[in-house]
């Protein structure tokens, strides 16, 4: 039986993976920054490398036996460097709140300035967040939207910069739907004197099959995590120019982690090799292609698209003039069998607990095989969904359509 050493010595976490497993299965997922695993990395994941300590790098480890665990360390930063075409990686971070704690520790100073975008506008926490170590540790100024047209203003982070002279200035979102000008943010990072740093933790399976510009050729440093698109396990990565490349591993280890987890760096080598591949890139296309639809269609619905649309993975639904808010929004899609999350709007006047919006993405659904006419589908089931959010015979009935397309296109087949 599947996993019966576990369902013997402990019934109770067993039962919570079962329950896992049947939500998976049973929802539609819409998380932006969520995907489902290969078997072959959970594998890996899941595997004897759980038991090995390996503090250090390879060739250089400060326990014996480590000689495997070389060997496929080896092998994620060969494929990392593929990939990417960067000229140093470390795959060592255990997340990516952890490679850009890395960046900043080993080349900012505490009281130093970040110019990163403002988290209610569509960046990251660790982009320089009042609540996060990057905030109370540093000096936080923030770039955001234009309020029209939902884009980036690079007129207006220029204007910032040479007024703040950050030490660091950070490219890179979680809400976010249009390509990022790496080149724009590298040419202000000069002119205001600052290293470049980008943060490719959404977009980096985009970036590795070449449908969103890289910033390898204009960043000092690019972090991104291992999930979201590039559909690994959980974890980070950090890629440098070379000359920066020995600050950068000091300061992973031994400066802010001990023992790498190199059961994850085992699944980090798997889902590079699978990212390497032709069907990688028709999957990121297909992500790409099922976003624009879905967005296309809830816009057509009557819903405001910020930005009007998304070039990537993700977009942002504005439901101020629909009479619901993002917290009552999530609870009823919930019902239906449509896992999103609440997220706040470019200049929400609502909470960050209750919002104004929704962020949805098209990983999970992708990698279930669906494709822009299940996208169709599924914006009409939101639609209802939002539009009926207290009738619960309504949803009722759109939770049997969202059934049925999980059966048709099952997580693993």
């Amino acid at each position: 039986m599947e996993q019966e050493h576990l369902r013997r010595v402990d019934p109770e976490v067993y039962d919570a993976l079962q329950n896992e497993k049947q939500r998976e299965k049973g929802k539609i997922v819409l998380i932006a920054s969520e995907n489902y695993v290969s078997r072959a990395v959970l594998e890996a994941q899941g595997s004897i490398f759980t038991n090995k300590y390996a503090e250090g790098y390879p060739g250089r480890r400060y326990y014996g036996g480590c000689e495997y665990a070389d060997q496929v360390e080896t092998l994620a930063l060969t494929r990392a460097k593929e990939l990417f075409g960067a000229a140093h990686v470390n795959v060592q971070p255990h997340s990516g709140t952890q490679a850009n704690m890395a960046v900043y520790f080993s080349f900012l100073k505490p009281g130093d300035t970040i110019l990163g975008m403002s988290l209610n506008q569509g960046g990251h926490l660790s982009h320089g967040a009042a609540v996060n170590f990057s905030g109370v540790m540093f000096k936080s100024i923030t770039y955001g939207v234009d309020r029209e047209t939902g884009y980036i203003d690079y007129d207006g982070v220029r204007k910032i910069a040479l007024e703040h002279r950050p030490r660091i200035i950070v490219a890179g979102a979680s809400a976010y739907s249009r390509i990022l000008d790496f080149r724009a943010f590298s040419e202000i990072a000069r002119e205001a004197g600052a290293f470049f740093m980008a943060d490719i933790a959404h977009i980096a399976g985009l970036v590795g099959a070449g449908l969103h510009p890289s910033p390898i050729p204009y960043a000092d440093f690019v972090t991104t995590t291992t999930h979201k698109t590039l559909r690994g396990p959980r974890g980070g990565i950090i890629m440098c120019k070379a000359d920066y490349g020995k600050a950068i591993d000091k300061m992973i280890f031994p400066g802010i982690q001990g023992g790498p987890l190199m059961h994850v760096i085992a699944a980090k080598a798997v889902a590079l090799k699978e990212a390497l591949s032709d069907d990688f890139r028709v999957y990121q296309g297909q992500v790409v292609r099922n976003a624009k639809r879905l967005a296309a269609e809830l816009s057509s619905a009557g819903f405001r698209i910020i930005s009007g649309g998304t070039d990537n993975h993700l977009m942002l639904v504005d439901l101020t003039g629909s009479g619901i808010t993002g917290k009552e929004a999530e609870e009823a899609l919930d019902r239906a069998g449509i896992t999103v999350n609440k997220n706040a709007i470019p200049y929400d006047s609502r909470p960050p607990a209750v919002t104004s919006g929704i962020r949805l993405g098209t990983p999970c659904v992708t990698t279930r095989g669906m494709g822009e006419g299940e996208m169709s589908e599924i914006a009409d089931i939101i639609t209802k969904v939002l539009k009926n959010n207290k009738n619960l015979n309504e949803i009722a009935h759109l939770n049997g359509r969202v059934k049925t397309l999980c059966e048709r296109f099952p997580v693993y087949r």
